[in-house]
């Protein structure tokens, strides 16, 4: 199979985060070699950005009209993920191996469309390479919330039911926007356990790989 660039989105507790593993773990197992990755990153940009979602450092609001907060989250994501791109999605996709990321731009586009025009977003965004396949992970906001309860105490910025619901509208309509202008975002059941999920996932990789 050649290399793909392949993005993991979905609002919080839809299992990214264990997609990524198990994409990669599989990968793996098939010869493959494989760089998992997350935004946001560990870099220095990212790291100012999980300061804030966790509430450790809080940034000056802005003006409704100019986006408020999610301007500088949108501006800071954008920033994290060019570096993210040049300093580790490039180089390891042009060295021959699959990168698998737990979030991409699609996030940005879902998240801090909260109060940000999406087409801003998406001209903050246009230098970045778009991925082969997108999976966009669906679950009713109320079920992610009962398992981030089970894995963590405290909850991070986006992390309301209003917020999910509304972040979940974004994902799917901002989606077939992203469809028309030629983007392959598939989106899956994520109320199913995470190996049905996983089974998805590598069905339609294989599928595209041997087409």
């Amino acid at each position: 199979m050649d290399a793909r660039f392949i993005a993991l989105e979905g609002i919080d507790g839809t299992g990214t985060t264990t997609q990524g593993a198990m994409l990669r773990n599989w990968l793996t197992a098939q010869g493959q070699r494989c760089v998992l990755t997350a935004e946001p990153t560990r870099g220095p940009i990212g790291v100012i950005i999980r300061l804030g979602l966790t509430g450790r450092l809080r940034f000056l609001p802005g003006a409704r009209e100019h986006g408020g907060d999610e301007a500088t989250y949108a501006l800071l994501f954008a920033a994290d993920r060019v570096d993210h791109l040049l300093n580790e999605i490039e180089p390891a996709l042009e060295s021959g191996a699959w990168v698998v990321t737990d979030r991409y731009y699609l996030s940005s586009l879902a998240y801090q469309h909260l109060e940000c025009d999406v087409e801003w977003l998406r001209q903050i965004n246009r230098y970045c390479r778009r991925p082969d396949v997108t999976f966009l992970l669906d679950a009713a906001p109320e079920l992610c919330l009962e398992r981030i309860g089970k894995g963590r105490n405290n909850l991070e910025r986006y992390e309301q039911l209003e917020k999910l619901n509304a972040i979940r509208r974004n994902y799917l309509e901002i989606s077939k926007i992203l469809r028309a202008d030629g983007e392959e975002i598939v989106v899956i059941d994520a109320s199913q356990p995470p190996d049905a999920v996983h089974r998805e996932i590598i069905a339609r990789i294989e599928k595209t790989s041997s087409a």
